[in-house]
């Protein structure tokens, strides 16, 4: 059959992605100019909250929520009740994702025992069921600890995932120590406050040969430490989030649905975050989808968790605001969400794909999410780009009704 349906596939990926595509006849419709086949997503950063915290979000949903935003793979951050620190923690975990995700839901083990940064997990035990080993939601504060967890997760041929946070520089502050916080009375976190532990964190790799991801960048300096290391050979990439490329911390309002870690950064973090993504330091884009529930977030700036929701809406936001104003190309953004993280990681694409009507536009709307959780800045954005179907390994697992 002769495919019409637009397709941004790289070639080695052509043939079995547009087989699949042929051999479902219930597709059949969406084989029109109209529509563009998509490879499936890869989120290397979200929070699914269970085992622990299922009031926020569950496997099931989360992974509904990830189908719907066209994604297909995603990796879990460990900071669950129990941690998964030791293969029977860990274990609760993998039972929940075998009997309830739609999609491929990849957990991360910890890397220290319950992510206190003082004793080395159970490494050697969770390693086949792990796709790499992080302490999410805290940064790792003894250089000492961080150059042990390296040195064994290179001998078991995983790379270390790192939240990147100096606890002694954060002095109580919830948003970016900037204009906005200085005229609103708001305690501010520095940018130091990240980037120091970056520097760190690469020279340690840099000696020991470790591989190195860091997570959510969202400051200047940031991208400048990684884009050296990286001249000097450190085998290290990064991620950033959608929010940092397109908001900042101008744009606040005095909402929890604006409080994310790290926070949103001044525009010149944000310029130097795009500049990063289209020199190629910066090698994915990942979501930190991070459901709470809607009581939690209704309590301001200041009295909110951190964490906002954006799985459904990355790819949109992307396009719109980076793609169709000629910033990035299709073809970069989906080596930022798709070829990128699955070579990082080594996660196969098998059958994955999604279908976008790239003309429709849509207004963002929360009530509208799957996912549990409902807060998030870009509330009331109109977007063009509506997802139609996500296909997993053969299977439809999200078709617009």
């Amino acid at each position: 059959m002769e495919i019409k349906a637009n397709y941004c596939i790289p070639t080695k990926y052509q043939k079995t992605i547009l087989d699949s595509f042929s051999k479902m006849e219930s597709l059949q419709k969406y084989n029109t100019n109209q529509y563009t086949i998509l490879l499936g997503f890869c989120d290397v950063h979200v929070h699914f909250r269970e085992p622990g915290f299922s009031y926020k979000e569950t496997i099931k949903t989360g992974a509904l929520a990830a189908a719907r935003g066209g994604y297909t793979s995603v990796l879990t951050m460990p900071n669950l009740n129990p941690v998964p620190d030791s293969i029977e923690n860990l274990q609760q975990q993998l039972d929940i994702i075998n009997q309830d995700a739609c999609i491929e839901v990849l957990p991360y083990g910890a890397i220290t025992v319950g992510e206190k940064g003082e004793e080395l997990s159970d490494m050697d035990g969770m390693k086949d069921n792990v796709v790499a080993f992080s302490d999410d939601g805290r940064g790792l504060q003894r250089a000492e600890m961080m150059e042990k967890a390296m040195i064994k997760a290179k001998s078991l041929g995983k790379i270390i995932v790192a939240h990147c946070e100096v606890n002694s520089l954060l002095n109580g502050g919830y948003i970016h120590d900037g204009k906005y916080a200085k005229l609103h009375n708001h305690k501010g976190i520095c940018s130091a406050s990240e980037y120091e532990q970056i520097a760190r964190d690469c020279e340690i790799a840099k000696k020991v040969g470790a591989k190195y991801h860091v997570c959510h960048i969202s400051t200047k300096e940031s991208v400048e430490i990684i884009r050296q290391a990286k001249k000097d050979g450190v085998d290290v990439t990064c991620e950033t989030a959608p929010h940092y490329l397109i908001l900042d911390d101008s744009m606040l309002k005095e909402e929890g649905k604006w409080k994310m870690n790290p926070p949103l950064r001044d525009i010149s973090d944000k310029e130097a975050l795009i500049q990063g993504i289209i020199d190629g330091t910066i090698d994915c884009i990942a979501t930190d989808h991070a459901p709470h529930s809607q009581e939690e977030k209704a309590k301001g700036l200041e009295k909110s968790p951190f964490g906002i929701v954006g799985i459904e809406t990355a790819f949109q936001e992307l396009y719109t605001n980076l793609v169709l104003k000629n910033v990035i190309t299709l073809e970069k953004a989906l080596e930022l969400l798709v070829v990128n993280p699955r070579n990082r990681f080594n996660i196969a694409l098998n059958e994955d794909f999604s279908i976008w009507d790239l003309n429709k536009k849509v207004i963002i709307d929360p009530k509208d999410f799957l996912s549990m959780g409902k807060a998030t800045p870009f509330e009331g954005n109109e977007v063009i780009g509506e997802n139609q179907v996500t296909v997993y390994n053969g299977n439809i697992v999200y078709r617009k009704i």
